[in-house]
């Protein structure tokens, strides 16, 4: 009721039938029977304890069940549904937003007792930068003076601002330019706040009580929402090589601290994934995924969807001691290759499969060699559970778990199949496997 320290209803001790009594010195002592006794509980029981508590058993857990099925002969009954009522919290209603600021604002003091600053998405900032969508509007229902007029609306996807624009016509008579400020409005006709969807041509919106007709939307827009993940901007491959060429040059000096920038894993290679976010922190972000892959295409010279210290050196510097003229770098290949592209994303996935089976085998070296008679333990484990020499992937896992060791099957599977490769999963050889773990442990290769 929140005075305890902990939930503790009754400690650990004998609990008397029928009435609760505080003893004295001077009381007899009870007999046996005048305690409650647990074999006589079962599923489905109401008793009253203490006096005037009653309670209801309505599941008991895996150990009483076979205590009483072995011991007692008893099969209890199955568990008994029970649904406590719910407690209906009373919860005061949102007050409706006002449109003045973002909702974002208005909620921190509606949420909060001390309003907070809102979180931005910088995901949603990062992936849709620079993307403004633009539509062609015009009031709604207009005066015959405001006939004549139209307006650009602009909406930018990284924030959800909304910005409209008014440009110069000729004997308009009327002053152009800014109609509305570039911030996150409101669409009065549906109640939220604006979104992309608001603005396709022939919907109607309203904003402060002026009504647009939506009238077209440019070619960039268009595209956008035929294909929301494509990218319609050109790049120069061989400027964006050059100039990351230059900026590595300027951060590190050395060709093997650029290398280890790049190779985040320290496995010796760069994959596509690696390779992408190196890009990003050297300026690059918002790339295609078919554009960095053909820039890793032009470093990986073996083509095996990877590449190597000695394929980095050799795009990034030139010859030590040229017999003649110095040879100029190949042009990068623009056309994309999407056996290449496969390749790539394979070796991605095989490079974290060999994290995975290389973090299995260290963890299984760790419980084996580390700690004093886990060894013997474990297998004296195993001879509780089988009589045979073999034992199956989950017998494993179970005998790590009855020894205090919590490992994953999967990453079991991946240990005893990097350190026994022909070995049938069904009937793994246990002692010769953990003799394996054990001597193999120290010479197991870390990865630094």
């Amino acid at each position: 009721c929140g005075r305890d320290n902990f939930p503790i209803f009754f400690r650990k001790a004998k609990m008397p039938r029928g009435k609760f009594t505080v003893d004295g010195p001077q009381s007899q002592p009870r007999s046996k029977s005048e305690f409650v006794d647990g074999r006589e509980l079962y599923v489905g029981l109401e008793i009253t304890l203490l006096t005037n508590y009653k309670f209801f058993i309505y599941d008991v857990d895996d150990f009483t069940r076979e205590y009483f099925k072995e011991e007692l002969g008893v099969e209890l009954e199955p568990r008994i549904e029970v649904q406590l009522p719910e407690r209906a919290v009373p919860r005061a209603q949102t007050p409706p937003y006002t449109g003045y600021g973002s909702w974002d604002d208005s909620m921190s003091s509606v949420t909060h007792l001390i309003p907070k600053a809102p979180q931005k998405d910088f995901n949603k900032l990062f992936q849709h930068d620079g993307k403004v969508l633009r539509f062609k509007a015009r009031f709604n229902n207009p005066k015959p003076e405001d006939a004549e007029r139209i307006f650009v609306i602009s909406f930018y996807l990284q924030d959800d601002c909304l910005a409209i624009h008014e440009p110069p016509q000729r004997n308009l008579g009327i002053v152009t330019g800014r109609f509305l400020e570039k911030a996150v409005h409101m669409n009065q006709i549906t109640g939220q706040l604006f979104k992309a969807e608001d603005l396709l041509p022939g919907n109607i919106v309203k904003v402060y009580n002026h009504e647009f007709e939506m009238l077209d939307m440019d070619e960039y827009s268009n595209k956008l929402f035929n294909d929301p993940s494509a990218h319609y901007k050109a790049y120069d491959a061989q400027g964006v090589v050059e100039k990351l060429r230059e900026s590595m040059r300027q951060q590190f000096p050395l060709v093997r601290d650029i290398f280890r920038r790049f190779d985040m894993d320290h496995d010796g290679v760069i994959t596509v994934g690696e390779f992408r976010k190196a890009l990003e922190k050297f300026g690059f972000a918002n790339l295609p995924e078919e554009f960095v892959v053909q820039l890793l295409k032009h470093f990986d010279v073996r083509g095996d969807g990877q590449v190597s210290y000695n394929e980095f050196c050799d795009k990034m510097l030139d010859e030590d001691a040229p017999v003649g003229m110095l040879k100029t770098k190949p042009p990068i290949d623009t056309n994309y290759d999407s056996a290449y592209d496969d390749r790539a994303h394979y070796k991605v996935v095989e490079r974290q499969e060999t994290a995975a089976v290389r973090k299995a085998v260290k963890r299984l070296g760790e419980i084996v060699a580390k700690r004093e008679n886990m060894f013997t333990k474990i297998l004296k484990e195993f001879k509780h559970l089988t009589h045979e020499e073999t034992v199956s992937i989950p017998q494993i896992h179970q005998a790590l778990l009855q020894t205090g060791n919590i490992m994953e099957m999967e990453d079991i599977e991946r240990a005893v199949v990097h350190i026994m490769p022909q070995v049938d999963l069904e009937a793994v050889p246990y002692v010769e496997l953990f003799k394996s773990v054990k001597t193999t442990f120290h010479d197991f290769s870390h990865c630094r």
